[in-house]
């Protein structure tokens, strides 16, 4: 019989420690609040941690980006409510940098904003946007206070301090024993910091990731925890969080994408040149332009501003 070399009470000391999917929780996080049947439950958050009081979900829109740009940039939840742009992103270990990964995902999410509404960036008129709000939901082991204000101009190599480019995340800690009056204001986070703390718990008392997870759900199911999601999804829930994240076939499914990708940006060059020549030879009007090369209008006019600038518009 193999042995195995034990500790003071009967442990096995030479237990790998538990490797769970380094995503589960960021997963589910999505998973409760980023789906469309669960738009009560992202307006609860929303509400809790804005101190308001809507009633009515579809007064939500989700917007959430979605893509291979977001490979190591993830974005969990975007939203549109009352002209507010919001991003919800959960974080289990802590990172200093997300004033700045947020500036990006913004960027992003304006720029899609603006084509949906058809808006123009170059008209003389200044363009309104919704007011964004970057929340970070953080459940990992670094002390921090309930509330924390990070800055984009904490990472400038030249300290300024005058304000003008800003940048803030609020970062809010529902590890164990912190903001518990908005998980009293918000049941559906509550039980999703409930399940995550008592895996952390569950391994840290030295059971296997295999039945720490399943303690969890079985404590979630029995304590009815999100109106009995866990019962319902429970085998998508175990998959989260049980399943380890497979680098090799991810990758090779990004490269398949990234084919598709470059393919499609081949035909955008292809049709920016046709547009180009059409300007060129004035050919159409901006409108018809667009229309037979299946560009927008924005674009076509800002080819038009590129090439008047460079003097290639007049024959």
């Amino acid at each position: 019989m193999e042995s195995h070399e034990t500790g003071k009470c009967g442990l096995n000391t030479q237990r790998q420690p538990p490797q769970f999917n380094r995503q589960y929780q960021d997963r589910l996080f999505k998973a409760i609040f980023g789906r469309e049947e669960h738009k009560d439950w992202l307006l609860s958050l929303y509400n809790a941690l804005n101190g308001s009081s809507y009633t009515d979900p579809s007064a939500i829109e989700i917007n959430t980006i979605e893509g291979i740009i977001y490979v190591t940039m993830k974005n969990d939840i975007s939203f549109l409510i009352d002209s507010q742009l919001n991003l919800y992103e959960q974080q289990s270990s802590y990172n200093p940098n997300m004033p700045l990964r947020g500036l990006m995902y913004f960027s992003q999410l304006y720029q899609k904003y603006i084509s949906k509404q058809r808006k123009d960036i170059y008209s003389s008129a200044l363009l309104k946007i919704p007011t964004p709000q970057f929340i970070v939901i953080y459940t990992g082991s670094t002390e921090l206070d309930d509330v924390k204000e990070l800055k984009l101009s904490d990472s400038f190599e030249v300290p300024d301090t005058s304000g003008r480019f800003e940048w803030t995340a609020t970062v809010v800690n529902i590890s164990r024993g912190h903001s518990l009056k908005l998980l009293e204001q918000c049941p559906p986070l509550r039980d999703y910091a409930v399940y995550v703390s008592r895996i952390k718990g569950n391994v840290a008392a030295g059971m296997t990731k295999e039945d720490a997870v399943n303690e969890a759900m079985e404590y979630s199911i029995e304590h009815n925890l999100l109106n009995g999601y866990f019962l319902e999804q429970k085998m998508e829930v175990l998959n989260m969080s049980l399943t380890e994240f497979d680098q090799e076939e991810y990758d090779r499914n990004r490269f398949e994408e990234g084919k598709e990708a470059g393919i499609a940006e081949g035909e955008r060059k292809t049709a920016l040149q046709n547009a180009r020549n059409l300007l060129y030879m004035k050919l159409g009007s901006i409108e018809q332009i667009a229309q037979a090369t299946q560009l927008s209008v924005d674009e076509v006019l800002h080819l038009q501003e590129e090439m008047s600038v460079g003097g290639c518009t007049d024959r």
